[in-house]
């Protein structure tokens, strides 16, 4: 099974100066935990639920005025439409993270890979693999 197979097609990102009260907003309305951050056509950042929490509110700044760049994770650690499932998800449990940003092969964003993604589509040992990868405490 191929990564575009098992990916949701609806990603978009957010610009790098976007407060995150608005970041926060449209995880809420698009029921996501993930946004990835562009700038100039690239993808430079992902921010996360969790780097809301403990970037922007955890951390120094005022958060209503704090920005995706403030708190966004880099590098930005993605995957190819057409490998193979199996080797995003390697990605995935190497990296510990649920969601990769999928790019075709002109380098432009097609999609996002989530673990729910994986649990849904492939198949049930691998699933179950990559759930204990992911979800295992850092040491």
């Amino acid at each position: 099974m191929k990564v575009h197979e098992a990916m949701h097609r609806s990603a978009s990102w957010v610009d790098p100066d976007t407060l995150l009260p608005d970041i926060a907003a449209r995880m809420r309305a698009e029921n996501v935990g993930a946004l990835p951050v562009g700038e100039n056509d690239r993808l430079i950042g992902m921010v996360t639920d969790r780097d809301l929490v403990i970037r922007g509110l955890g951390g120094v700044g005022d958060p209503l005025q704090l920005t995706a760049r403030n708190v966004m994770s880099e590098p930005v650690i993605y995957c190819n439409a057409n490998e193979d499932l199996e080797d995003a998800v390697r990605i995935m449990a190497l990296k510990r993270i649920r969601r990769l940003p999928v790019i075709d092969e002109h380098r432009r964003m097609v999609g996002m890979l989530a673990l729910g993604d994986v649990v849904a589509k492939a198949p049930a040992s691998l699933s179950i693999e990559t759930l204990r990868a992911v979800s295992a405490h850092h040491a």
